[in-house]
């Protein structure tokens, strides 16, 4: 394993646990620890970005362009993620199934339709 990927692997777990553990603590009321899940969310959001840095540098890559079809992309993710939590949320909390599943479906394919527009098809 690569220098590298190790200290991105260690770097985007740590970031995971702490985004994760935040949402936790902000999103279950039972915790009551709604500003601290904020705290602990940020930080781990911003660990994740210094991670993505630090990786990019350390295998001498080229700083991310932002340009049109980069935010446009970026929006399209976000997008679909949404879509495909709403779709759970549905199925899970309003236990109406049949429209959570579709919506989520939508949202699926929205992911899944992320591959072609980066990549593109050959």
């Amino acid at each position: 394993m690569k220098k590298s990927s190790f200290v991105a692997m260690i770097l985007g777990t740590v970031s995971g646990v702490l985004f994760a553990l935040g949402m936790c603590m902000a999103l279950l009321p039972k915790w009551n620890s709604f500003k601290e899940g904020i705290i602990f969310g940020t930080v781990g959001l911003a660990l994740g970005l210094i991670t993505l840095i630090i990786w990019r540098k350390m295998e001498h890559k080229a700083p991310i362009k932002f340009n049109g079809k980069t935010i446009l992309v970026a929006v399209f993710g976000i997008l679909g993620a949404l879509v495909l939590g709403i779709g759970m949320c549905f199925c899970m909390v309003w236990e109406n199934i049949i429209i959570g599943t579709i919506i989520g479906l939508v949202g699926i394919v929205l992911l899944l339709s992320l591959i072609p527009i980066i990549k593109g098809i050959k």
